[in-house]
């Protein structure tokens, strides 16, 4: 199926999309910051950039788009146009971001994943319970979380 828009329409829309501040990155920053968690934000020095760095519980959380990381869900779908290369690039984000969480791992951060499904699209849970999960996780001292949406058969 041929692209719907021109080329320079599709390429002006692809550059406008934000890979900081989202709005499910902001949903979770704000819930966790109502609970009176304080964090650097998209720290450069560390892996991966994570979305949020908090030093006291020696823990960072990424907030992934699931079209752009690739998760398995009803929000992730692969284009039908340049179909090559989107998986290639798709698997390389992912690739990136299997690298990154090794690399933190070993540096003895602990890491947590918030999927964009889990605050968005009709499989989002409530953000009281992201960030009620998300925060215990933060208190407690397992070394990764992952909070993605409601599984439907």
């Amino acid at each position: 199926m041929a692209d719907v828009v021109p080329p320079e329409v599709r390429s002006r829309m692809m550059a406008g999309i934000r890979g900081k501040n989202t709005k499910p990155e902001l949903l979770v920053r704000h819930s966790l910051h109502a609970e009176g968690f304080r964090y650097r934000l998209h720290a450069a020095g560390l892996p991966g950039k994570p979305d949020m760095v908090f030093p006291k519980h020696r823990a960072v959380v990424f907030v992934h788009g699931c079209f752009w990381h690739g998760h398995d869900c009803h929000l992730f779908r692969l284009p039908a146009t340049r179909t090559d290369f989107w998986e290639t690039k798709i698997k390389g984000n992912v690739a990136r971001d299997l690298k990154a969480v090794d690399a933190l791992r070993k540096a003895g951060w602990r890491v947590g994943t918030v999927w964009e499904c889990a605050v968005k699209g009709r499989t989002r849970r409530p953000i009281s319970e992201v960030s009620a999960h998300l925060a215990g996780w933060l208190r407690g001292d397992s070394a990764m979380f992952e909070a993605e949406g409601l599984k439907h058969d």
